[in-house]
């Protein structure tokens, strides 16, 4: 029996390949695209399009890692529903959902707004009533986004660290990194269901950020916030014109909380024994 990882090449997949297959366990990475080579994988190609494929890629699985692509929300609702059609016809051990930022609401159902037609709702809500064994991981902000070419730039050359978040903003940011290691676990802890948040807690500005490049590039780096849609703008060529208004959209709204905060109650540190690393942690990490 093995694991099937979605996304196995991509920033959120690959690491859950590693974590997993450093466990010691068969893999089978999943891509889009055939004639790709995976370390230490099987790679088989399928994507979220068919659930007849999903399906048959996942009959048999010991586990199943999902996440949802940057994409227009009417493809992902379409993914969605795709994904638990195929749980429920091939019935996989386990399975793992990372919901890649958005949030799941207190009456169990999960979506990047308060629709409950949204993607990331229909999947938590079909997983909870598919019968199968899964759990969700629900982090709030990558710390690989601040590697994104138009940050990082300003980080080295000006020592400058430019996000779309309010100066003071508190957030729990965590890495794909820890997200993979997160996966892990909840493969081997079927006895934890339910949302397991991921992320820094207490939460950190973008001044607390700022501080670890600075000590870990030997230099001041200070934190200056930018608005949204002129952050994301460079992304369009790449996302496409309506994911990136919608990513920006998010993050204007968020700014008008008081913090992006997960809570004690459902963190990974408190249900799952694993704490994510610092900035620090991560900078050191990736070799910065």
């Amino acid at each position: 029996m093995t694991y099937m990882i979605h996304g196995a090449t991509g920033a959120q997949g690959a690491p859950v390949v590693a974590a997993v297959t450093a466990a010691g366990k068969p893999v089978t990475a999943l891509t889009r695209n055939s004639g790709v080579v995976v370390e230490g994988a099987r790679v088989l190609a399928v994507d979220y399009s068919s659930a007849a494929d999903l399906a048959d890629a996942y009959r048999g699985a010991e586990g199943v890692f999902v996440h949802l692509p940057v994409a227009p929300e009417k493809d992902c609702l379409a993914f969605a529903r795709n994904i638990v059609a195929a749980v429920r016809e091939a019935r996989p051990g386990r399975v793992v959902f990372s919901t890649s930022g958005g949030l799941v609401r207190a009456d169990g159902e999960g979506g990047r707004d308060a629709s409950a037609e949204s993607a990331v709702a229909v999947l938590v809500a079909g997983l909870a009533d598919s019968g199968v064994s899964h759990a969700v991981i629900e982090p709030r902000f990558y710390l690989e986004n601040l590697l994104l070419p138009n940050v990082i730039a300003g980080v080295r050359e000006e020592g400058v660290l430019r996000y779309a978040l309010p100066s003071g903003f508190r957030a729990s940011w965590a890495s794909h990194l820890d997200i993979a290691d997160v996966a892990a676990v909840l493969f081997e802890r079927t006895d934890v269901t339910g949302v397991v948040s991921v992320g820094q807690y207490p939460a950190v500005s973008g001044e607390d950020l700022a501080e670890a490049f600075g000590t870990r590039l030997a230099r001041t780096v200070t934190y200056e916030a930018t608005d949204p849609h002129v952050f994301f703008a460079p992304l369009a060529p790449m996302l496409g014109e309506e994911a990136t208004a919608a990513i920006a959209d998010r993050y204007q709204a968020l700014s008008t909380q008081p913090d992006h905060s997960i809570t004690a109650e459902r963190a990974a540190q408190t249900l799952l024994g694993v704490t994510p690393r610092t900035a620090s942690q991560w900078l050191a990490d990736i070799d910065l």
